[in-house]
């Protein structure tokens, strides 16, 4: 078994006790990214030698006796939209294409300290924009189970890297799904954390009041030790939230006796396929046999939550991407004749279509005479939806969902139908709309086409330590969760 095949779970007690070393699991990952990455395109920058140095290092401190985090010595990826110092951060955009920041993501800045080994920044849809990864500015990332079809969006590079063994862990970013519906479709592990635990300081935004930073991996156990290193208040984020359970350590549970899992009746009507139906509610049974309650539950403003989550975070987008003008820097036309008309042709050349598309209709519902009509009306569905959630929690621990409606798509099914690509995003949106935690665990695989299934369990605020238990008692009773496919079947793409 090659030192990639690892969990960071495993692989950080052998480091502990020096059966390996990071520089030879460093070397591992990236002969794993030499062999396969040609077909997966997870990655947009690779950091080879930064990150063999940075093992080197990691393995000197340990050999002279210094105590060190669990996570070091380990390679992660990073998504490409989280600063980076001296390392290229592009946004996967024309935009960025030159962007090198002059500081760290305080989640970077985290993981440094700890002695974690960066292996490059990974692809992702253009600006967080997109469900699939084909928005990509620079390239298309294809799922590793089957190369014809996609890994999910925008955190495809990050999902596709972990689930190929191109990287033990990954960060990805989570507007409305991007972690969870890409962990989905590759068959691992992904984490949305509650709004505000952590920083969102270095993260280029979108949604400002939707992003959330978190951890993918291929354990219950590897997520939680990654949002372990991640988590906690920060003073450069005004909306961090410095919560009480500042000291919690976070670690894969199993004990679910007495808990009670709601069944959100409106997250399994028509829509979501049967394959993906059964396979959720097998999972469901797995719960019950190991002591939890199983409750029918309803969340009735669901079905506009999708209407309500693109106003608001198209809105933000407009407002958060105006600074991309080609002034300070980034990309500039190279012809112009005045100011305004640099603005113009800066920003109609350097943005794709589906980051245009979402700063018009931003830029539509902020505007005069449909503010109200629109931007106002979906604050008030998103206090709502919160008011759902927290009237249900009064009565159940968990909720149990599909993470998607279905399993990864064909590439090019959907790039040209933008309202079917945003009916991806049904039962995740709900999550970031009322800031809750949320997790996406493998449940399957759907025989039609021998993709991953993935079911999703939401939990209070600051409640991570639940999805984590229910998570891992699942773990603990279906067994090892996340298989990296070391056949990649490739078909062809018609």
């Amino acid at each position: 078994m090659e030192l990639f095949e690892h969990t960071a779970a495993q692989l950080s007690d052998m480091l502990a006790k020096k059966e390996c070393s990071s520089e030879e699991l460093t070397a591992s990952v990236f002969d794993r990214i030499h062999s396969i990455e040609p077909e997966i395109g997870a990655y947009i920058t690779l950091c080879e030698d930064l990150a063999l140095k940075q093992a080197k290092d990691v393995d000197a401190r340990r050999i002279s006796g210094e105590e060190l985090a669990p996570l070091a010595g380990i390679p992660i990826g990073v998504k490409d939209n989280i600063c980076t110092k001296d390392i290229l951060t592009t946004c996967a955009s024309k935009m960025l294409y030159n962007f090198v920041p002059p500081y760290d993501a305080t989640v970077i800045q985290k993981l440094r300290a700890q002695g974690v080994v960066i292996s490059g920044k990974l692809n992702m849809d253009e600006f967080a924009m997109g469900s699939s990864c084909e928005t990509s500015y620079f390239k298309k990332t294809r799922n590793p189970y089957n190369t014809a079809y996609v890994p999910g969006g925008s955190s495809g590079g990050s999902a596709a890297a972990v689930a190929a063994g191109e990287a033990v862990l990954s960060l990805g970013s989570d507007t409305g799904g991007s972690i969870r519906l890409p962990s989905s479709y590759c068959g691992v592990i992904g984490l949305k954390p509650t709004y505000g635990s952590v920083s969102r300081f270095g993260l280029v935004a979108f949604a400002s009041s939707l992003d959330q930073i978190g951890p993918i991996g291929r354990s219950v156990s590897d997520v939680a030790m990654l949002y372990q290193a991640i988590y906690g208040y920060d003073p450069h984020d005004a909306t961090s939230v410095a919560a009480k359970h500042e000291s919690t350590t976070f670690h894969a549970g199993n004990n679910i006796k007495g808990k009670i899992i709601g069944i959100p009746k409106e997250y399994f009507m028509s829509g979501i396929s049967t394959e993906v139906h059964d396979l959720v509610m097998k999972a469901a049974k797995v719960f019950e046999e190991n002591g939890a309650i199983l409750k029918e539950v309803s969340l009735p403003s669901t079905d506009y939550a999708l209407s309500a989550y693109y106003i608001i975070s198209s809105a933000e987008a407009s407002s958060n991407l105006a600074r991309f003008d080609g002034v300070k820097y980034g990309y500039r036309a190279e012809k112009f004749d005045n100011l305004i008309d640099m603005y113009e042709r800066t920003r109609s050349q350097g943005f794709g279509d589906e980051v245009k598309r979402r700063i018009l209709l931003g830029t539509f519902v902020l505007s005069s005479g449909y503010y109200d009509a629109y931007y106002k009306r979906a604050k008030l569905l998103q206090k709502q939806i919160l008011q759902e959630f927290n009237d249900i929690f009064a009565s159940c621990d968990l909720l149990l969902t599909p993470t998607g409606t279905d399993t990864a798509f064909r590439i090019g099914e959907k790039m040209g139908d933008p309202l079917k690509m945003y009916q991806n995003d049904i039962c995740t949106v709900t999550v970031n709309i009322a800031g809750l935690p949320a997790i996406s665990v493998p449940c399957g695989m759907a025989a039609s086409n021998g993709m991953p299934v993935g079911m999703q369990l939401i939990a209070p605020k600051f409640e991570e330590q639940r999805l984590f238990d229910a998570a891992g008692c699942y773990e603990a009773n279906i067994g090892n969760l996340c298989q990296i496919p070391m056949d990649i079947k490739k078909e062809v793409i018609s």
